[in-house]
């Protein structure tokens, strides 16, 4: 029998984790007009703009990391404005306090939060679904409390939190620091994307996967369970922990209140409006999350939060599956059509 399982599981492994449905030309057709929609916007809309679409690359690597960890390996989180604010914060101290350059702190953030990340896996790996997502939310919960307590005031400034200088072009480039910070997170958050599509169509990543469907075949099949699910938890905090670096240089300011559980439950909206265990719809959730409240504000002041709800009721309601699940439907019954 056991040989029959690693027959199975070799054989397994020549299949792609997850087929394409959409065809390949169609693709890189969508990404090339993509790239050229994101490096033409920053020199044909306002500075505000810039910085609304900043965000939305910021929160879609945040997301890009949360998809990781939920969509691909099965674990719920409700607590990546956790991470995403232990990277911010330490963008902010060693850029404010030690004099660091903001290049050198990106690294360094996405480091810590790893090793945050992993640690609190370790523990974790006790906890299934809803016992797993209330563990998180209680690290979201007390992580702002924990940055306004008094002995790390001295370094996150309690609840007046730390103003942040945002860095000039370098090399004399001819544009200006909104525009720059915009195209430094496009490239980073292109680097990323690169590396989380390589890394779940690997053989680590059908591993994975092969956690998130089955652990107890995957187990059997010889998967170092406890492993994989550290590694994952580790790596998806520090897309988080990336992304709070780059946001607390775009904002230009760090404080607690800016880290709160609110900021958790918008990212796991992002991840279900994108698509779950979808790479391009983290892209979707981002937008969602920068212009939908802004929206819904110019609907109604009052009751914009009621307005919001709404929205994305109807959005859930018409995309079940996500904006890449409509996607893949919508592609199916165009390549039905043309047969």
């Amino acid at each position: 029998m056991p040989s029959t399982l690693a027959a199975r599981f070799k054989s397994l492994r020549q299949i792609p984790a997850k087929p394409r449905e959409v065809p390949l030309s169609w693709s890189r057709i969508a990404l090339i007009a993509g790239l050229v929609l994101a490096v033409t916007l920053p020199f044909v809309v306002k500075n505000f703009v810039i910085f609304q679409l900043t965000m939305v690359l910021i929160y879609a690597i945040a997301i890009l990391g949360l998809n990781m960890l939920t969509g691909f390996n099965g674990q719920f989180s409700l607590g990546h404005s956790a991470f995403y604010a232990i990277g911010a914060y330490t963008t902010a101290i060693l850029m404010e306090i030690y004099g660091f350059d903001f290049y050198l702190t990106i690294p360094v953030a996405a480091l810590i939060c790893f090793a945050f990340g992993f640690l609190f896996g370790l523990p974790a790996l006790r906890l299934e679904a809803i016992y797993l997502a209330l563990a998180t939310f209680a690290l979201a919960a007390a992580t702002p409390q924990i940055l306004k307590s008094t002995p790390l005031s001295p370094w996150t400034g309690g609840v007046q939190g730390i103003y942040v200088l945002k860095p000039d072009p370098p090399f004399g480039l001819p544009v200006n620091s909104d525009q720059w910070l915009y195209f430094l997170t496009l490239g980073i958050g292109l680097v990323l994307a690169v590396i989380a599509r390589n890394l779940i169509d690997s053989r680590s990543g059908r591993a994975i996967i092969a956690i998130r469907d089955n652990p107890i075949a995957a187990r059997a099949m010889g998967v170092d369970i406890a492993l994989y699910k550290t590694l994952v938890f580790g790596v998806s905090a520090l897309y988080a922990g990336i992304a709070g670096s780059l946001s607390a240089v775009v904002v230009q300011f760090v404080a607690p209140d800016s880290f709160t559980f609110v900021l958790a439950i918008a990212l796991f909206v992002g991840l279900v409006i994108g698509g779950v265990g979808s790479i391009p719809g983290a892209v979707i959730g981002g937008l969602f999350l920068v212009f939908v409240p802004n929206f819904a504000e110019e609907i109604s002041k009052g009751l914009a939060g009621a307005v919001y709800g709404a929205i994305l009721i109807l959005v859930i309601y018409a995309m079940p599956s996500g904006a890449a699940g409509l996607v893949r439907m919508l592609v199916a019954k165009l390549a039905g059509r043309s047969r």
